[in-house]
């Protein structure tokens, strides 16, 4: 009876732990990772841990420690061409999205025609495919909006610089669950890590994508008491900004202190999620990849380090991302990568993770995979960063006068970018066949005239009116 006992016991402890073995591994069956892309919105260069940074980002300095740091990851300037080229693997030119960004009047919307990167994972056998913060790439029509192009689960905002508190752009709220309005209260930043760590929870039997896009540390400087009073919050001393309305919550004594509690409740977020891969047991087999959409904003709290420029610009200040790839079953972590790469490529090098059998077409970026697994030292390329400006893993170029009134020189440069990465020595005279050689190719790129393209900023702001609740009923 005894004996009979013990290998009952024996045989229900085998059972238990092969039914939580499976439902661990349920998502490794396929072999194709998990996929989790977070982009910190406004994130400067200098704003993180492991660029020597004072701000406190402990969980992305040890991704960096554990992961691929990417040293020279390249964006757009600003935010909607930076998304665009990242859900698309195309320059954002070619549709008409370099200019400015995506305002809450405008009718523009990416092109439906254009295939987004969850259209083409479905295809590779990603059940569930959720984006989650910040949409920016049209909102006027529902066949912009991100169930309309290739998404499962969509949780956030269609708008950028939303209040952090309220949800609010221009007096209605944005916040969304799918297609419906969502009264969910909390500061936007955790109930994005709550949903992310709820999805990761949720999404078994089948690899997923998640796109993890805060709206942290993007203006309005808004941030929770707790986090302010970590760099020396005084709430008897005067406060930032003391309007009213949009954007009057949550300020601190200064801008750098509210912006640094901002990006470092963002960090605790991307821990969080991180926890929560490892308690599933699924951190093996998930590509974690994180980036900022471009630089810190001037005058806004954010610090570009000793990079040169801010956002807005195409110097490295402003198009230079702090950037991690982590994959623990997919090639080794714990060092640093110089390879010339950036938001174009995510797409082209996640279709070859995933295994993507008709691949992409037309795309501008390229499959850095082989740099990534070590095969290969560097991939040669060059990459447009627009209004005249290119780099590639020798050479960067800078036309003056190229379109973009920011960037504010009076004549072409040419710099040896990792021997010179501040841009301070141009060597256009002397090295007069290389900067024919690049001249050459960026006039190509500036040249691309789109059917349609982004209307100027602040047109159609006067007398507009949000629609309630920010529904879109067309």
């Amino acid at each position: 009876m005894r004996t009979l006992s013990i290998d009952l016991l024996t045989c229900l402890i085998v059972v238990s732990a092969g039914i939580c073995f499976s439902h661990i591994r349920a998502q490794d069956r396929s072999g194709k990772p998990n996929i989790i892309i977070i982009l910190a919105d406004d994130l400067g260069w200098g704003d993180v841990g492991f660029h020597g940074s004072e701000i406190m980002t402990p969980n992305l300095d040890q991704l960096a420690e554990e992961g691929v740091v990417l040293s020279h990851f390249y964006t757009a300037p600003v935010c909607s061409p930076t998304r665009a080229g990242l859900m698309t693997g195309k320059y954002p030119n070619r549709f008409g999205l370099r200019q400015t960004v995506i305002p809450p009047w405008s009718e523009f919307g990416v092109d439906p025609d254009e295939k987004f990167l969850p259209q083409y994972l479905e295809q590779s056998g990603y059940v569930n495919r959720a984006v989650l913060g910040k949409w920016h790439l049209g909102h006027a029509k529902k066949e912009y909006l991100p169930l309309s192009r290739g998404f499962t689960r969509f949780y956030g905002h269609y708008n950028g610089a939303i209040d952090y508190f309220t949800h609010k752009r221009e007096g209605e709220l944005d916040w969304h669950n799918d297609w419906d309005t969502s009264f969910d209260k909390g500061y936007s930043t955790d109930l994005i890590s709550d949903e992310a760590v709820k999805c990761i929870r949720d999404y078994t039997g089948s690899p997923f994508l998640m796109y993890v896009a805060y709206n942290a540390p993007h203006g309005p400087l808004q941030a929770k008491k707790e986090d302010m009073l970590l760099y020396g919050y005084d709430e008897n001393q005067p406060k930032i900004g003391r309007n009213k309305g949009e954007g009057s919550q949550g300020k601190g004594n200064t801008a750098r202190q509210t912006y640094a509690a901002m990006v470092t409740c963002m960090d605790r977020g991307i821990g969080r999620i991180m926890k929560a891969l490892k308690e599933q047991g699924i951190e093996e087999n998930t590509l974690v990849l994180f980036f900022s959409d471009n630089g810190a904003a001037p005058g806004e709290g954010g610090s570009s380090g000793k990079l040169r420029g801010t956002k807005f610009q195409e110097w490295d200040g402003g198009v230079r991302s702090p950037a991690i790839v982590k994959w623990p079953a997919g090639f080794e972590g714990g060092r640093t990568v110089d390879q010339v790469t950036g938001y174009i490529d995510v797409l082209p090098t996640l279709l070859e993770v995933c295994r993507h059998e008709e691949g992409g077409t037309g795309l501008d970026g390229i499959n850095i995979l082989p740099v990534l697994k070590g095969q290969k030292s560097t991939v040669e390329r060059d990459f447009y960063l627009g209004y005249g400006s290119l780099v590639n893993n020798s050479w960067k170029l800078v036309r003056a006068n190229a379109g973009n009134a920011r960037m504010k020189h009076k004549e072409d440069a040419l710099f040896r970018i990792m021997q010179d990465p501040y841009e301070q020595h141009s060597v256009k005279e002397k090295q007069p066949q290389v900067y024919e050689n690049l001249l050459r190719i960026v006039k190509e790129y500036d040249a691309i005239k789109p059917g349609k393209s982004v209307p100027p900023y602040g047109q159609g702001r006067k007398g507009f009116k949000a629609p309630e609740n920010w529904k879109v009923t067309r």
